[in-house]
């Protein structure tokens, strides 16, 4: 046992924590009380307060650096990741969390960094083979049924993308969990990409109608994975439309310029990808009304230009009237035709009768007298078929006129009556008081006058000369019934 400890314990002295961390607070400020420090700027934020937070690294370290609000307002730019710059200040310790920082009095730029350099260089590559070009993006589907995510199945990405599309259009999800920062995760995010691409109409799992690649904010150094020159490549081959929502709004990386489209934060890749399923039906319901509205105008015009076409035709009842016109015009010429053909026929039959007396030409019985007899023979046949023709016809025709023939109407009980001109008198009106009138039976014609009556108007025979002056007239006979006032008394 060593001199200096007493029953075991050693003989040094006891410091509190606080004691150490302002001892050593107090060694790292006296030692390094003014120094300037070169690095590039990462994972640069502004506090509420006015307080600037970020980290200078090179190659091999990080130092945590902090610039107090009243600094900050008086620096001529403003930081940002990937800036490579010169801080001037004094090494401090920060004690609850038992780390240095650099308290920043004043800073300058000192170039691009080597990360920022490295983008731009493999942003330069990319854009020489036309992986950037505008007519390489595809469309996205208005209505995707299926959607492919690519992130980080633990993080609040997926729960935000989840809860936006349920709020707009409720679509089925496909997640396909890969690392986001790290070691591997470029590869895992390139692999995913090719994956949902080689799903096809075959493949157990569908495949999806439009892909979403999404991270949430972060230093360049997290998001590096998305600059990786594999996941641009893998984004560009992709025959899915794809949307990349990495980071915030101001963050930047490879995949966005070969992306089909770029969102500025996950939540509105999900806004991107569906429309929202109130305002589609809203749209729907508002289209119908005006195909209705639309198809009620177009209704309403035919049926003008329809009212308009029907006004220029002539109705059935004018068009039966026209046709009932022609077939009485067509009647009446035809009994006149059939009388005057009939007189015609008549004619030539007796006409030809006066020719057909034969005149018998005797020959010499030595020159033939045989053949002559047998010639007249077959004469006398043929004219006693022709007359009996034309009679059977002549006939045919007689029947047709007489059937035709008013007189025929006259032998039904009707009976024609005939003004002193000849005229016919077709109604009551036409016979005057006094009137003397001709009616005809189909037995023989009478002559009557018109007497006026009291309430019509009756005909009466006319006066012989010897009743003229003994001024009485035909009576007659009494039938033995009473007369009815309202029928029509007799004509004779």
């Amino acid at each position: 046992m060593r001199e200096n400890e007493t029953d075991g314990a050693p003989n040094l002295p006891e410091y509190s924590v606080s004691e150490i961390a302002a001892a050593v607070k107090r060694t790292v400020e006296d030692n390094f009380g003014y120094v300037r420090v070169r690095g590039e700027v990462s994972g640069f934020m502004a506090a509420r307060s006015g307080h600037l937070y970020f980290s200078l690294k090179d190659d091999r370290a990080v130092i945590d650096s902090v610039c107090w609000r009243g600094t900050a307002g008086k620096l001529r730019f403003r930081p940002e990741d990937g800036l490579e710059v010169i801080c001037t200040g004094k090494l401090s310790t920060y004690a609850p969390r038992s780390r240095y920082q650099l308290v920043v009095e004043a800073m300058e730029p000192a170039g691009i960094g080597a990360l920022m350099a490295l983008l731009d260089e493999r942003r330069q590559k990319l854009s020489a083979e036309g992986l950037f070009a505008q007519e390489r993006k595809q469309a996205l589907p208005y209505l995707p049924q299926v959607i492919g995510v690519v992130t980080s199945p633990t993080g609040a990405v997926i729960r935000d993308i989840l809860h936006r599309l349920r709020d707009r259009f409720p679509s089925r999800v496909l997640l396909w969990p890969v690392l986001v920062q790290g070691k591997g995760a470029a590869e895992q995010i390139a692999a995913a990409i090719r994956g949902f691409n080689a799903l096809d109409a075959a493949s157990a799992v569908p495949r999806p109608d439009l892909l979403i690649v999404a991270r949430g904010g972060g230093s360049i150094e997290d998001l590096w994975a998305f600059n990786e020159e594999v996941v641009a490549r893998a984004a560009a081959e992709s025959d899915i439309p794809l949307i990349s929502a990495v980071g915030h709004e101001t963050d930047t990386t490879l995949i966005d310029f070969v992306s089909d489209r770029r969102a500025p934060t996950p939540t509105a890749a999900a806004e991107i990808a569906v429309p929202v399923r109130g305002e589609l039906l809203a749209s729907n319901q508002d289209l119908a009304r005006r195909l209705g509205l639309a198809l009620h105008r177009l209704l309403a015009e035919r049926q003008r230009d329809l009212d308009g076409l029907a006004r220029g035709l002539r109705g059935p009842r004018e068009l039966l009237a026209l046709a009932r016109q022609r077939l009485d015009e067509g009647a009446e010429r035809l009994h006149r035709a059939l009388l005057i053909f009939g007189g015609e026929k008549r004619n030539s039959l007796t006409a030809i009768a006066a020719r057909l007396h034969p005149r018998l030409v005797l020959a010499p019985i030595e020159t033939g007298g045989k053949n002559l007899q047998n010639l007249q023979g077959r004469q006398q046949r043929s004219i006693q078929s022709r007359v009996k023709e034309h009679n059977l016809r002549l006939v045919g025709l007689v029947q047709l006129l007489n059937s035709l023939s008013f007189e025929r109407v006259l032998e039904r009980g009707y009976a024609m009556v005939r003004r002193q001109d000849g005229g016919l008198v077709m109604a009551a009106a036409e016979a005057g008081p006094g009137s003397a009138l001709a009616v005809r039976f189909h037995d023989g014609e009478v002559a009557v006058t018109v007497d006026d009556g009291p309430s019509r108007r009756r005909a009466k025979p006319a006066r012989t000369p010897r009743e003229a002056k003994s001024g009485a007239g035909p009576r007659a006979a009494p039938t033995g019934k009473p007369k009815d006032p309202g029928s029509q008394g007799s004509l004779f």
